[in-house]
């Protein structure tokens, strides 16, 4: 090969690798629509969008249906997609899709005329230069053993056998609820965590699956993939027993009959803001099958790329994605049970996000005999808000793990513990809203007097929670004969004076039916007029100023 052809070859080579480097790698990206793609004074029909349970929560806890409960427009997806990018995540209730996409992409979809802004999440190039694999903040103080104390028969009239679980439920004076009936039936809990490692075959969820209390699974991190396989995380499965487990004489949950939806946001190898975003998406899938909870064992604060670390300033309620998610969430009637976080020992030792939402029942972590966990994060929230909200066992708590009954410390295992708690004090006092739930826990706590910034209002005591939130007067109408086709008599609770108003609603929150009237003292109504009304499930609500009476009606 003669000079000419050697250097012209080494030019060639050269300028090709001038272009291969010169090609844009796969970013990160955010993209916010300007609109649904609907008519925004059009009629909403939430049905097609929510379960009748969720539809059904919403109009009890009297929240107008919106704009956020649509979906993404679909189109504004596929035309998106067809510019090659990758979807990985996306909101309705911010109208916004997380994308992978090179920067050529990025430029094609930014002028789409439905576009509103585009955002990078993540620089890749920037990114390898700074990613260091680092532990999950949430999750580094937590520990995970064996059983080795001593399992002990009650010596009680309990109606369960709690075994090792004893003490976490006691603490709580939990078994009041368990003895009285009220076990979490009917009530549904999104877990949202890491995976659910065997959760399927271990026997300590025999009654759940016999019972199919185990409503579904979905991986919102790696769609598709099984959550209960060997290869995912087993810290969902150990949150799951601290609430759904029942092994009469070893463990037993805080919730042995709710009903779960278990749902994987969280890539446990490493730490990633893009979770957020699936936290987010497994919220909003929460509030679609009708969860009246979400327990999350999760927390953002610092990840493995620095550029996208959180501080303590974000920490106020309103500022990370998840935050706002879960704020979100709590507006939508649903009650949202966060871990505070295990970095009271740090330098950071705040809680995280979304540990920091205003509307977040926020929990930390004590020892058997009520006393703090050093690692349990504190408060306040940066704008000066206290947490946690509660504290419950999270030091040695009794846990099932695929390799057996365990003892496990870590606000991960105080947060489920209350929050299938919750969900049997919720169960028993249904015309409470998910705020007045809250409250009424605080005001019953060991500090409710002095709430801190270490333990908040401190260790709840629910039987005194559902004595304070219980209404001494029944508001519940009588109504028969129910399914109906013509006529309907209602049936007050007590005799009803003066004047009152009377509203039938169909499930999306629109009124079908009103009546106003003055007839003195009734105790009853007949109707004789609704009998052209659709079949379908409705909702009466009746008032008279002071009193409000409801019911749920079908017409055939």
């Amino acid at each position: 090969m003669n000079m000419k052809k050697t250097i012209l070859l080494i030019a060639s080579l050269f300028f090709i690798l001038i272009l291969f480097a010169q090609q844009p790698g796969l970013n990160t990206y955010i993209i916010y629509f300007s609109d649904k793609g609907v008519n925004k004074n059009a009629g909403l029909n939430p049905s097609i969008y929510l379960t009748e349970k969720s539809a059904e929560r919403r109009i009890k806890q009297k929240i107008a249906f919106d704009q956020s409960d649509i979906p993404v427009n679909e189109e504004y997806v596929q035309d998106v997609i067809k510019i090659g990018a990758t979807i990985l995540a996306r909101s309705r209730w911010f109208n916004t899709i997380v994308i992978e996409a090179n920067i050529d992409m990025a430029d094609k979809i930014a002028a789409f005329p439905f576009i509103a802004q585009i955002q990078i999440l993540n620089d890749n190039d920037t990114k390898q230069h700074s990613l260091t694999i680092s532990e999950k903040p949430f999750l580094k103080a937590e520990s995970m053993q064996p059983w080795v104390n001593e399992i002990r028969k009650n010596n009680t009239t309990d109606s369960y056998d709690y075994g090792a679980a004893y003490n976490q439920i006691n603490q709580l004076n939990g078994q009041y609820f368990h003895n009285n009936g009220f076990s979490g039936q009917g009530m549904i809990i999104a877990v949202i965590d890491a995976g659910f490692n065997s959760a399927d075959v271990m026997t300590c969820f025999d009654s759940l699956r016999a019972n199919n209390q185990i409503k579904g699974t979905r991986d919102f991190a790696q769609p598709g993939n099984n959550v209960y396989a060997t290869t995912m995380a087993t810290h969902g499965t150990s949150v799951l027993s601290c609430m759904g487990a029942y092994s009469d004489g070893q463990m037993v949950g805080t919730a042995p009959k709710a009903d779960y939806w278990l749902l994987r946001s969280e890539v446990a190898e490493s730490e990633s803001i893009l979770e957020e975003y699936f936290w987010v998406s497994a919220a909003e899938f929460a509030d679609s099958i009708g969860a009246d909870l979400i327990n999350s064992s999760l927390g953002y604060t610092t990840f493995d790329d620095p550029a996208t670390n959180h501080t303590y300033a974000d920490m106020d309620g309103k500022t990370t994605v998840v935050t706002k998610g879960a704020e979100k969430a709590a507006e939508k009637g649903i009650l949202v049970v966060n871990s505070a976080g295990n970095s009271g020992n740090s330098t950071w030792k705040y809680i995280g996000a979304p540990a920091d939402g205003d509307s977040v029942f926020t929990i930390g972590a004590v020892d058997a005999t009520g006393i703090r966990a050093s690692f349990s994060s504190v408060g306040p929230t940066y704008d000066g808000r206290i947490k946690p909200t509660v504290v419950a066992q999270g030091v040695g708590a009794s846990i099932f793990s695929p390799g057996g009954l365990g003892s496990g410390s870590g606000t991960s295992f105080s947060s489920p513990i209350i929050c299938g708690m919750t969900a049997c004090l919720w169960q028993a006092l249904p015309d409470l809203n998910n705020m007045q739930i809250i409250e009424a826990i605080k005001s019953t706590a060991s500090q409710a007097i002095h709430p801190d910034t270490l333990m908040g209002w401190g260790i709840p005591d629910y039987q005194r929670a559902y004595i304070l939130g219980n209404k001494p007067a029944d508001n519940k109408l009588l109504v028969y004969p129910n399914p109906f086709k013509g006529n309907l008599t209602i049936v007050f609770p007590v005799s009803i004076y003066g004047k009152y108003s009377l509203e039938i609603f169909n499930i999306q929150g629109k009124t079908v039916y009103s009546r106003q009237l003055n007839d003195g003292s009734i105790r009853s109504l007949q109707l004789d007029d609704i009998g052209n009304i659709f079949s379908g499930i409705y909702f009466i609500k009746v008032t008279n100023g002071l009193m409000i009476y409801s019911g749920k009606i079908i017409k055939m």
